[in-house]
């Protein structure tokens, strides 16, 4: 079963990302924009963690987590917040914060990070992917085709990652820059299509498939 992440955040275009991304990465999401309604579902709900972002309406972060912290409430917490003061970073661990990343970010810390905390909480997540012949090791990030070693650079590991955990889906070519690039990506920019051809020459090209005026697709077959 997906792990249940729930997001604590009022700005709406990083909430679209962050939920875009984690349900990419297979990942079960609620978001909530205000401290009462987090700490709402995080006692009724069963949640694996809680992205919280400290600047919330109604009752803050940092009240959020002192008084779910009060209640002896466990989940594991990861603060993400635009204070990048040394104090504010102590202040969330103290109260019991997990972790703490400040904005901007990079998507792929944000998740490497939930992944960790998911794993210290006992929750287990597959470490190779399979799909088609082709093989993405996530722990040692190798991947090979037909049991071929094929050397990829770190952008096109994270793309044929998003490919592989959504086999036979079209993927946009807005989603692929949201999840490979991050929220701040040019839309204007042809990199989605100059990596995909790189991929296609490294893996083969009847391995992804143009899906005329929608995105890609990883054929599984």
């Amino acid at each position: 079963m997906s792990s249940r992440i729930l997001i604590a955040e009022d700005e709406r275009n990083l909430v679209a990302f962050l939920e875009k991304g984690l349900r990419a990465a297979g990942y079960v999401t609620t978001a909530v924009g205000d401290g009462p309604s987090a700490i709402a579902l995080a006692r009724d709900e069963d949640f694996e963690l809680m992205i919280l972002d400290l600047g919330l309406p109604v009752l803050d972060g940092t009240e959020v987590l002192r008084t779910l912290r009060a209640q002896g409430r466990t989940l594991p917490i990861l603060i993400l917040s635009a204070r990048d003061d040394v104090r504010d970073k102590v202040a969330g661990l103290q109260l019991g914060a997990d972790d703490y990343v400040t904005k901007p970010f990079e998507f792929d810390e944000l998740l490497a990070r939930v992944q960790v905390r998911l794993r210290a909480a006992g929750t287990s997540a597959p470490t190779v992917l399979t799909v088609g012949g082709i093989a993405l090791d996530l722990r040692t990030r190798r991947a090979s085709v037909d049991g071929e070693t094929v050397e990829l650079s770190a952008r096109e590991f994270a793309l044929l990652e998003l490919l592989l955990r959504h086999p036979d889906q079209v993927l946009s070519r807005q989603q692929l820059l949201a999840r490979v690039w991050g929220y701040d990506f040019d839309p204007g920019s042809n990199v989605v299509e100059v990596y995909v051809g790189y991929l296609r020459r490294k893996l083969g090209a009847a391995h992804i498939e143009t899906v005329r005026g929608m995105g890609y697709r990883l054929r599984a077959t």
